[in-house]
């Protein structure tokens, strides 16, 4: 593993995109090379990688450094069973431009809830792309003051139906091992230290079921009948916190819940960020099959007009 002062370099090829795309079935636009540029004044020139497939990328970078030095007894010494990650988009990445992903030294912090934290850039041409951290927590750092919602029935709502009970849209998924091994193999992550069938070794990277909020918010705007050619969204900030815990024992073919809130509109002038853009932020909660909260998310998407704009 490299030191932190230096820069380990990546590149996409078009075949990542689809893989990662395809298996969390996220039918952006933005990552289809035939469809991008259906898309009004998309600025991108082509397909661009998804930020998921990065956040995927940036977790085996975290894992590699985490054994490396020795980090994994910290975490359950302390009991960090929470990974948290937050990260804000500046700029994208094309199939086949190299790109930098950065990682500072750990720090660790004792104090009321103990953190160990990492902060990490992706950079492009000396462009930023995404800057962010990612911090190992005994409680959750996303949506902690939120109730969690109670899990939906099967037998009295649908997949991608509006809940009566609760103000979320829900879209149900099921955990394929195929899919994360894919999405590992997207994002240039080693899947055989994920899963193993001779070995045994079942254990879904941190990333891939948050990655299925994706799919959830358009399966959501689809239904609201949302112009995804001429009224494109892009998203601008990540903020989620996963229960390792619950992770562990999460297997093929149990049913993800996912849960997706009505948008909070942040001025421009409020919060982080200073793109001159209005951000549109989700809460989103994803529950292991009859109510286990296995994540917490905080997704903000802007309308690329207003970037443009601003």
């Amino acid at each position: 593993m490299k030191s932190a002062d230096q820069a380990e370099s990546f590149v996409f090829l078009p075949i990542h995109l689809d893989a990662a795309r395809n298996s969390t079935d996220d039918f952006n636009l933005f990552h289809d090379h035939n469809k991008w540029s259906r898309i009004r004044n998309n600025p991108f020139g082509g397909p661009i990688a998804l930020g998921f497939q990065l956040e995927c990328l940036i977790e085996e970078r975290i894992r590699r450094w985490r054994e490396a030095h020795g980090e994994m007894a910290l975490i359950a010494q302390e009991g960090l069973r929470f990974s948290n990650y937050q990260f804000t988009f500046a700029s994208v990445v094309r199939p086949g431009e190299s790109f930098q992903v950065e990682i500072t030294k750990s720090q660790f912090r004792r104090d009321g809830n103990a953190t160990l934290s990492n902060r990490v850039v992706i950079r492009r041409d000396n462009t930023i792309v995404l800057i962010g951290n990612k911090r190992e927590s005994r409680q959750p750092l996303f949506l902690a003051d939120l109730p969690a919602p109670l899990a939906p029935s099967r037998r009295a709502f649908g997949d991608r139906s509006r809940l009566t009970d609760q103000p979320y849209f829900l879209k149900r998924k099921y955990m394929n091992t195929g899919n994360a091994k894919n999405f590992l193999a997207g994002s240039l992550a080693d899947q055989t230290v994920y899963f193993d069938e001779l070995e045994d070794r079942v254990q879904f990277p941190e990333t891939f079921p948050v990655s299925l909020i994706s799919c959830a918010l358009l399966e959501r705007a689809r239904q609201l009948g949302h112009d995804f050619e001429r009224d494109p969204l892009v998203y601008t900030a990540h903020g989620f916190s996963i229960d390792r815990v619950a992770l562990a024992g999460l297997r093929s073919n149990d049913m993800l819940q996912l849960l997706v809130g009505d948008p909070e509109i942040i001025p421009a002038s409020k919060g982080l960020g200073k793109s001159g853009a209005n951000r549109h932020v989700y809460a989103c909660f994803g529950l292991i099959n009859e109510g286990a909260l296995l994540f917490r998310a905080e997704i903000a998407l802007t309308p690329l007009d207003e970037i443009l704009a601003g």
